[in-house]
């Protein structure tokens, strides 16, 4: 809450005095009586006016203090928003992946929210319950220290029932919290996946998943009731006005009979005491509300505390577009199972195409993704243009690598904006002519509103092949040195996969290209096919060398050539066993 301190102590304040003005206003209510008693016929104008203008005073002053924590709390959601935000862009984009969009989504929205309810609504009520009793007990005593007592008595042990209703509250309320966030989740996914789990399951694992959370959080509500609810209602119930009421009429009755109480005074510890008991309630009710904030702020200060990647002072400049690895050792967790790449030297030099091969899990993809500084490799150092990536800023690395990445992502915004993206200067003629590039500008033309129509969250509203070649259209526009593909023809259907070939050259020439395939027969005229297994460089060299010598790309080759040939069997049974013979071969 550091960055509106001021602003919630303010709060607070007006808080305080707030309580302060009502109290004083039932103690002139009090005078009001006392002068009533002693003189009927005279109406006591001058208290009654101050206890009415005090009640006013009173009330403005708590609603100015609820405005102000109200104004705290929006400000609060964003600064830790920007704060949150201007850090995840810092940060290593391994480490955002490696936490995953709904959990950082989660922290930038609902956490921060959670410490929104707690300023706005929870620092002026602490205030008023802590004030509140403190200064009735003190007039209480300044009147008669003996109905004060009785009534602090009360207090005392309503509090004393509450703590006995409350002794595991602190672990109850992290299970419940827990639990809760369990049932959302499971919503959440329940909800996102519903195409998946119609077509396969109809439900029963996703929603038994969903009610094993419901049934967990069930679970905890009624132990936590069952541990602390006649305690907590019994206190509930001393601390209420009417005990307090009860005590002090009793005492009070008792102590005029014996004519050592003036019946002025017992009316004023009855106008003023009441309360005092009920004015702690607040603070009892609203320790869900803090236990919920001091979770939301402990994840906030966990991602806070991710180390940002460190930047040079001084930037340094790529002579030129060749890339370099040498001995590049990487792991995705250090220290902890088989490292991603082991050794792994190689050069590309600028102007060539240059082809990542090898297995599922083999190293490609993360060969590609250490050249921007996705992660910092563990040894060794990635050369751009000669230069250590890293001692290279930010923002002129960026400026050197366009990327079309196999899971393409469209903003929520029109579809010229999203090829325009990090150029917003570009022009729609430039826009056109790199949506005409990649093979985009026809469908695009033909949707309602052309250039205009909005591509829907993560491109929803378009084909997998038409968010690619609009991101194809991206790179285009953005005709930056070196160009990483990873296979960038995945969604294409073969009747557009051609046309999609040419635009690629087109976006190639000239350019260092890195190109991670899949289909192996799009690499066949790469200038250098590097061979990746088990995180290791198994071998490099041209389609013709590596296919004589045998090795781990020939028996990719052969193994894409016998899956492009493959086709569907005449019948199912034929099908089953033609799997069945080459199972048992």
């Amino acid at each position: 809450m550091q960055p509106v301190r001021g602003q919630i102590r303010l709060a607070m304040g007006l808080s305080a005095l707030g309580t302060l003005s009502g109290l004083a206003s039932l103690a002139l209510l009090a005078l009001v009586v006392h002068a009533l008693l002693r003189e009927p016929q005279a109406w006591p104008w001058l208290p009654m006016s101050g206890a009415i203008a005090c009640g006013v005073v009173s009330y403005l002053l708590r609603l100015n203090a609820f405005n102000q924590s109200h104004y705290a709390a929006f400000r609060l959601e964003a600064v830790l928003r920007a704060r949150l935000a201007a850090h995840l862009a810092q940060l290593p984009l391994g480490e955002v992946y490696r936490h995953g969009a709904g959990a950082l989504s989660k922290v930038m929205q609902d956490d921060v929210k959670a410490l929104h309810v707690f300023v706005a609504d929870s620092t002026p009520l602490r205030t008023r319950a802590q004030v509140a009793p403190v200064m009735t007990a003190l007039a209480l005593l300044w009147l008669d220290w003996r109905l004060a007592l009785a009534a602090m008595a009360v207090l005392l042990t309503g509090m004393a029932v509450l703590m006995l209703a409350t002794r595991n509250a602190a672990d109850m309320g992290r299970q419940y919290h827990e639990a809760r966030e369990r049932v959302s989740a499971a919503i959440i996914e329940f909800v996102q996946a519903m195409p998946v789990v119609r077509t396969f399951d109809s439900g029963h694992v996703a929603f038994g998943r969903f009610q094993r959370a419901l049934d967990a959080y069930y679970g905890v509500l009624t132990r936590w009731y069952r541990e602390a609810g006649f305690p907590a209602r019994f206190s509930f119930a001393i601390l209420g006005p009417l005990p307090t009421l009860i005590v002090l009429l009793w005492l009070g009755c008792w102590l005029i009979a014996g004519d050592r109480l003036a019946p002025d005074t017992w009316v004023a510890v009855l106008l003023l005491g009441t309360g005092m008991a009920e004015s702690v309630m607040p603070m009892m009710m609203l320790r869900h509300m803090v236990a919920r904030a001091m979770l939301s702020a402990a994840r906030i200060r966990e991602i806070m505390a991710l180390p940002v990647q460190p930047q040079p002072a001084r930037g340094r400049q790529p002579a030129d577009a060749g890339i370099t690895f040498d001995q590049v050792g990487f792991s995705y967790r250090t220290g902890h199972g088989e490292p991603a790449l082991r050794d792994v030297s190689f050069r590309v030099p600028p102007g060539t195409v240059t082809a990542l091969v090898g297995p599922s899990g083999a190293g490609k993809s993360t060969v590609a993704r250490l050249i921007p500084r996705f992660w910092d490799v563990d040894d060794g150092r990635v050369l751009l243009g000669g230069v250590d990536v890293r001692d290279i800023r930010a923002d002129v690395l960026m400026q050197q690598v366009a990327f079309v990445f196999q899971d393409t992502f469209l903003f929520a915004d029109t579809i010229a904006n999203n090829i325009r993206l990090g150029l917003p200067q570009a022009t729609m003629d430039e826009v056109r002519a790199a949506a005409t590039a990649a093979q985009a500008h026809e469908f695009i033309s033909a949707l309602p509103h052309g250039y205009d129509t909005p591509a829907g969250e993560r491109g929803v509203r378009l084909s997998g092949g038409q968010c690619q070649r609009i991101t194809i259209a991206r790179a285009i526009l953005q005709n930056r040195p070196i160009l990483v593909l990873d296979e960038a023809t995945a969604f294409a259907d073969p009747e557009n996969e051609a046309a999609l070939v040419v635009a690629l050259s087109a976006l190639m020439r000239g350019k260092t290209v890195l190109m991670v395939a899949h289909r192996l027969s799009t690499i066949r005229d790469a200038d250098q096919i590097l061979v990746f297994d088990r995180g290791t460089l198994a071998e490099s060299g041209r389609h013709a060398a590596l296919m004589a010598q045998d090795g781990v790309y020939a028996r990719l080759w052969r193994h894409y050539r016998q899956a492009r040939q493959w086709t569907l069997p005449a019948s199912p049974l034929a099908f089953s066993a033609g799997m069945t013979g080459e199972t048992l071969s």
